[in-house]
């Protein structure tokens, strides 16, 4: 027997910064001053990501490539255990993202890769509730979504090794 079942992806779109929060504003100011910073000597493409902690700090990361690409990493990584290795005890209540490329104009926003969803999901998983995630274009366009399992709906994470035993 089969069955379809279907997962429903929901989020804010907004068309310019203005319609966000004080707080979202800086945060995602922050993520492109952060991908300014970036190390992409060879795609060219630099993205930046700002984690807003409920102590109110917040952590700025960037893509760090390496002539090895599998070396490199991810700025919303970069961010994320820069954050949790400095601030264990402090939960993630947002974070920013935001790209830009000296090849190509991007338009639109761009969202984590698969290995960035996973750490958004297992530390919203730790934290017991989401990380709200801002997705910033070059151009003030901004896609709001509740948090990482919108993004990984399957997620992988501990559970699922104990029920597979």
């Amino acid at each position: 027997m089969s069955k379809k079942i279907s997962i429903e992806f929901e989020y804010e779109f907004y068309d310019s910064l203005k319609g966000l929060s004080k707080t979202d504003q800086e945060l995602i100011i922050a993520s492109r001053k952060a991908a300014k910073k970036a190390y992409s000597p060879y795609s060219n493409f630099h993205v930046g990501s700002a984690v807003l902690l409920d102590n109110k700090k917040v952590i700025t990361g960037n893509n760090q490539e390496n002539v090895a690409f599998s070396d490199g990493t991810c700025a919303e990584r970069t961010a994320l255990f820069y954050a949790r290795a400095q601030y264990p005890n402090s939960a993630i209540e947002k974070i920013a993202i935001s790209a830009y490329s000296n090849n190509f104009k991007l338009s639109k926003p761009i969202s984590p890769c698969g290995s960035c969803r996973q750490v958004l999901a297992e530390y919203e998983h730790i934290q017991s509730f989401p990380i709200e995630i801002l997705l910033a274009s070059n151009y003030d366009e901004v896609y709001k979504i509740k948090g990482a399992t919108q993004l990984l709906p399957l997620l992988f994470y501990e559970k699922n090794l104990q029920e597979n035993n």
